[in-house]
């Protein structure tokens, strides 16, 4: 037998040992000792694994009303931080000519990936700050990356041996330390996970068999994600990874079933629907369906935006998203990408500010908002329309030139009254058979106007 074959079958016998030690990880035991045991007599509902029943327990509430979250991609990608968060995959995956020119023109030959570890220091990573920031933000939860497709860990995974932030680069725990300081300020966390990993050769091996083995879901998958829920208590988890294999390859059934019924956070956790490749858009909590999804109407089924501050016009085009999202019923998670150092640039700190000074005045309108019978009213103004029990909010993006706001959508009656969010005195108003509610807008300069875009009218006493 040729040596380069002995290596090969000895690093698959060590991976195949490592498996069958970490079938013995205790959260695993546990998880599968708790799914065997009988609910004692008069115990709340239990949930069994499979989708019906999974589906159907209702979504804590917080979820909804938070209605706007922060997403942090963070990892060893942020040290080359070029290209995007699948550098490695672009690079050694599928071999793109530009990634493998930046990798020549910058770095030494035989540089590898895990090279970009050790650089990885988070040193100017104050969580504090980062927290004060999310707050001023009007950030209602924050998702952290604990692992991306890339395999590294941002906390101490018992399972990601010397690839893991307390191993290598910061020797932190940057998922804990995080969360300490999130929720002192009475903000939900959830915690990013990836089932997959591209380049593990336990993943690597299952796909070679056509996912009909399961050893890396057993080694690496489920015992990361029990440890994640038992160890830090995600309010949140935003699964990602699904797309090359079904949730029964995944095991993603049995796993919920245990963190609905048992875990230490089975009445608040919220999940996604990213389970397996089937699950997008029809399993799960709440929905994702896909990136930056955006319906056209108003969804049967509770559901998030996810999108990114860019190079692009961000604080109108953004800001408008996020109304436009809520008003559909949806929750928009903004996500920022942290450098390899632990710091978030001004540009992206200025444009979190800039929704959190928004959301100060306007955040009636949005937190724990409903969609109303109509939600967009598609006029010069543009307006979207939120709701809180008999309460109306009419979000205008454009400022009519004459100041006269028309409204054909509410129907006026005798106990209707109108104000500005950030203006106390009411408005003056009449109506009109053609063009329906006219609100007369305060004549100030924009200086004077209590936001610089997308100003909320207040409804009380209309239909």
């Amino acid at each position: 037998m040729k040596s380069s074959e002995m290596k090969a079958r000895a690093a698959v016998v060590s991976v195949l040992l490592l498996q069958l030690l970490l079938l013995l990880h205790p959260a695993l035991l546990a998880a599968r000792s708790a799914l065997s045991t009988p609910p004692p007599a008069g115990a709340q509902r239990r949930y069994t694994p499979d989708w019906p029943s999974l589906d159907s327990r209702p979504l804590p509430g917080w979820f909804d009303e938070a209605k706007f979250g922060v997403f942090l991609h963070w990892g060893v990608f942020s040290v080359p931080a070029w290209g995007s968060e699948w550098f490695w995959w672009h690079w050694k995956g599928e071999g793109r000519p530009q990634y493998q020119r930046f990798m020549s023109d910058n770095y030494p030959p035989g540089f590898s990936y895990a090279d970009f570890g050790p650089q990885f220091t988070t040193r100017f990573f104050h969580p504090d700050s980062w927290a004060d920031l999310f707050q001023a933000a009007g950030a209602k939860y924050v998702v952290l990356t604990t692992k991306h497709h890339e395999g590294y860990t941002n906390w101490p995974s018992p399972v990601s041996w010397n690839w893991n932030s307390v191993d290598v680069g910061p020797h932190r725990d940057l998922v804990g330390e995080l969360g300490a300081a999130i929720r002192k300020r009475n903000i939900r966390y959830g915690l990013y996970h990836s089932l997959l990993e591209w380049f593990h050769p336990l993943y690597l091996l299952d796909k070679k068999n056509g996912f009909k083995t399961q050893h890396f879901v057993s080694a690496k998958t489920m015992p990361e994600l029990y440890d994640l829920v038992n160890r830090y208590k995600p309010d949140l988890i935003w699964s990602d990874g699904d797309w090359e294999s079904p949730d029964t390859y995944w095991n993603a059934t049995y796993f919920l079933s245990w963190l609905y019924n048992d875990s230490p956070v089975k009445d608040v956790v919220v999940v996604n629907d990213r389970w397996g490749q089937n699950c997008s858009c029809h399993h799960g909590g709440y929905y994702n369906c896909q990136d930056k999804f955006k319906p056209k109407s108003l969804p049967d089924h509770k559901w998030e935006m996810c999108t990114s501050i860019d190079k692009y016009s961000w604080g109108y085009r953004r800001d408008m998203e996020l109304i436009q999202t809520v008003s559909l019923g949806g929750n928009y998670l903004l996500n920022v990408g942290p450098t390899k150092d632990g710091l978030i640039v001004p540009i992206f700190q200025e444009r979190l500010l800039a929704v959190g000074k928004w959301l100060s005045i306007n955040g009636e309108a949005i937190y724990a908002s409903k969609p109303w019978r109509v939600q967009l009213e598609n006029n010069m103004t543009s307006v979207w329309y939120t709701s809180k029990g008999s309460t109306v909010y009419a979000i205008f993006l454009n400022w009519p030139e004459n100041g006269v706001l028309s409204l054909k959508s509410p129907i006026t009656t005798s106990t209707t009254q109108i104000v500005m969010l950030g203006i106390q005195k009411d408005l003056k108003w009449s109506t009109d058979p053609v063009e329906g509610l006219l609100i007369l807008l305060p004549q100030l300069p924009p200086s004077a106007l209590p936001a610089e875009f997308a100003w909320t009218v207040k409804l009380t006493g209309v239909k």
